[in-house]
């Protein structure tokens, strides 16, 4: 299949589906598209945050696109700018807990930037340098800080989307947050072999099906607020709700090869098809919250950009999936190929695939990463597995990262919170106690 726009630009955005060096010219302008949005480079700027109108946690989702662009493509002229970043950013106890984004820190946010960092392991993404915190290390710091606010006074467990109670949004507990913390915990337990990562990854799954924001036939919804116990479900399907968790389940049955995982991947992929059925466009990834009302915010742009990297990595960790995702995901690439035709350059990138070549006038960082991710998704049969620390996999962690000194503006100024240690050697008896470790830490 070839792809062709009608602009004067013909040659620069030119995409075979089949053709390795085609998605490789096609991801190349559209990744370098998408960088003309970061300054964080540049002298005088802050590595690690893009320009408003965009939130803290889209520029570390955005460094996850880049990352996966290396993976892909082997290009690397923008490695530096993505380890940069990502180290300015891992605030004073090397947790992305970073003091001067307090008002817009979700346990969602904290939680993408450990996502990309688990990324830069498994993909043998070139390491900092020795005397800096170490991509596994970020990881663990994170699930670790993460783990100690798991809430079960209100509706038997949880995490609650904000982090601080002073942020609109502490009283909610979002599926993201929590399909988040699976999704990393699941991908803990394969890389460094540790039951105990495996075992917080059973435990979120099951609190998210017993509270009801999945629902018995895997729908996936947004959150519930804790007033209400979480049983006032707010019913909005978006596309990265059902892939976070459909990474990890196939991560979990890869690693304990239990074959309910395998029957967790299966009816999550039945159900993801919901995105790509419009009748006049089959198997086009849309955006149906919001993308038929033009209704899309900035964040909504980015998110079919993770349903597409978490699909595409979901084949690597159960093979039978691949040519599923693969009938989504080459007319996806195809449809999103065309609608980067947009802006003075011609290959600008709009939202909705749908419209083919007619650009459909939008334009940002989600939009250029969406387009990224389900294109450069078409390589991931030609690419190595993700690595684990037992199949090459260099980067160097701590189980007990995050376990020490945080950041808390809750507190009084010059006061630190100190953390029960959770690290992985630690976390068993945590699981035991939790119902009184968990008012622990909501008080402190």
């Amino acid at each position: 299949m070839i792809v062709r726009h009608t602009t004067p630009n013909l040659n620069r955005c030119l995409l075979t589906v089949s053709s390795s060096d085609s998605i490789k010219a096609a991801t190349k302008q559209v990744a370098e598209d998408l960088m003309v949005y970061y300054t964080g480079d540049q002298p005088g700027d802050t590595p690690g945050n893009l320009p408003d109108p965009y939130y803290w946690w889209q520029c570390g989702a955005m460094f996850g696109s880049l990352l996966d662009y290396y993976y892909y493509t082997g290009d690397d002229q923008f490695n530096a700018a993505v380890t940069q970043g990502m180290l300015h950013q891992v605030g004073p106890y090397n947790d992305y807990m970073t003091p001067n984004q307090t008002k817009t820190t979700g346990n969602d946010d904290q939680g993408f930037w450990a996502l990309s960092a688990m990324s830069a392991a498994e993909q043998k993404f070139p390491n900092p340098p020795s005397d800096k915190p170490q991509w596994l290390a970020l990881a663990q710091a994170v699930f670790n800080t993460q783990a100690s606010r798991w809430d079960e006074v209100f509706c038997g467990g949880g995490l609650r989307w904000q982090v601080f109670s002073f942020n609109t949004g502490w009283d909610y507990k979002n599926t993201i947050s929590n399909g988040v913390f699976f999704n990393l915990a699941a991908r803990l337990a394969i890389y460094t072999g540790n039951q105990t990562y495996a075992d917080w990854a059973e435990k979120v799954w099951d609190w998210t099906v017993a509270v009801g924001q999945m629902s018995p036939d895997y729908h996936f919804y947004d959150g519930a607020h804790t007033g209400e116990n979480c049983t006032d479900i707010n019913r909005i399907q978006w596309t990265y709700q059902p892939g976070v968790y459909l990474l990890g389940a196939a991560v979990m049955y890869n690693f304990t090869e239990d074959e309910k995982w395998r029957v967790h991947v299966d009816k999550i992929l039945n159900t993801t098809e919901r995105f790509f059925s419009l009748p006049a466009f089959p198997n086009v990834m849309v955006e149906t919250a919001c993308e038929p009302y033009n209704t899309c915010n900035t964040d909504n742009y980015s998110f079919k950009a993770y349903l597409a990297r978490w699909m595409a990595a979901t084949t690597k960790m159960a093979p039978w999936t691949y040519d599923v995702v693969m009938e989504m995901v080459r007319p996806s690439a195809a449809a999103a190929a065309l609608q980067c035709s947009g802006g003075s350059s011609g290959t600008i990138c709009g939202a909705k695939w749908t419209d083919g070549a007619k650009w459909d006038g939008s334009m940002g960082v989600g939009q250029q990463m969406s387009a990224l991710e389900i294109m450069q998704s078409l390589l991931i049969s030609r690419v190595a597995p993700p690595l684990t620390n037992s199949t090459g996999g260099t980067s160097i962690g701590d189980p007990s990262a995050g376990s020490g000194p945080t950041f808390n503006p809750d507190l009084p100024q010059g006061v630190i919170q100190h953390r029960d240690r959770v690290g992985a050697g630690f976390l068993t008896a945590l699981i035991i106690l939790s119902g009184i470790g968990s008012v622990w830490w909501m008080i402190s």
